[in-house]
């Protein structure tokens, strides 16, 4: 039994442009962030989707509309899912990256949420950020988690075998997603357009490649 899940982070937004923090908060694609999405389209054209799904936030339900633009499968419009949507990083959404990451890792050397990442893991570096949350909005990793999973069974309980699942998300949640069922870095950015795929075989998920670029997808 294979069912496999194509997650693709949406294309570039505003916000993204000017490097800020976007969790939760929504901004629209920019003009490249349109060509992410219909990039992503064209190397999954061969991919005939039998499903697809996405965040409920505004940016990835586009670029799933994009990609299925360009998909020959009946399948043209995202089943949304709040289980999909980005981490919250609470107080933090929407200031700038370079300040942010300086705020809460330079005390301990590390300027950058890769850096984080590198040093503690995906999940302690998302505990650490939301320690740092005045207000304790955001998410930790065990939160995160409590509602990711079940997104992702629920999918997978209503495909059939065989079934190419369309997953339209962000790159903080790919990159725990692949940290989560493989020994694969994650200390990278997830590129705006890139497909990371997932197989389940009924028993365990396993990332075939993350942050795919090319066309070999």
């Amino acid at each position: 039994m294979t069912i496999s899940l194509y997650f693709v982070r949406h294309g570039q937004t505003y916000l993204n442009k000017y490097h800020r923090i976007q969790g939760v908060i929504d901004s629209s694609l920019t003009e490249k962030g349109v060509n992410d999405a219909l990039d992503a389209g064209d190397r999954l054209k061969s991919i005939h989707f039998n499903a697809a799904y996405s965040s409920d936030l505004p940016r990835a339900i586009e670029t799933g509309r994009l990609i299925l633009s360009k998909n020959p499968s009946t399948v043209k419009t995202t089943t949304p899912l709040a289980g999909f949507r980005e981490l919250n990083f609470g107080y933090w959404e929407g200031e700038d990256d370079v300040k942010t990451w300086h705020i809460i890792g330079g005390p301990r050397g590390l300027n950058s949420f890769h850096e984080m990442i590198a040093e503690y893991g995906i999940d302690k570096a998302e505990d650490i950020i939301a320690a740092a949350d005045p207000y304790g909005d955001a998410e930790t990793s065990q939160k995160f988690w409590q509602r990711l999973q079940p997104a992702i069974d629920q999918v997978v309980k209503e495909a059939q075998d065989g079934d190419q699942l369309l997953i339209a998300t962000h790159g903080t949640l790919i990159r725990n997603v692949v940290s989560h069922f493989s020994d694969i870095p994650v200390n990278v950015s997830t590129k705006n357009g890139s497909v990371t795929k997932v197989n389940w075989d009924g028993n365990h998920y396993s990332v075939d490649y993350f942050n795919n670029v090319s066309q070999n997808v």
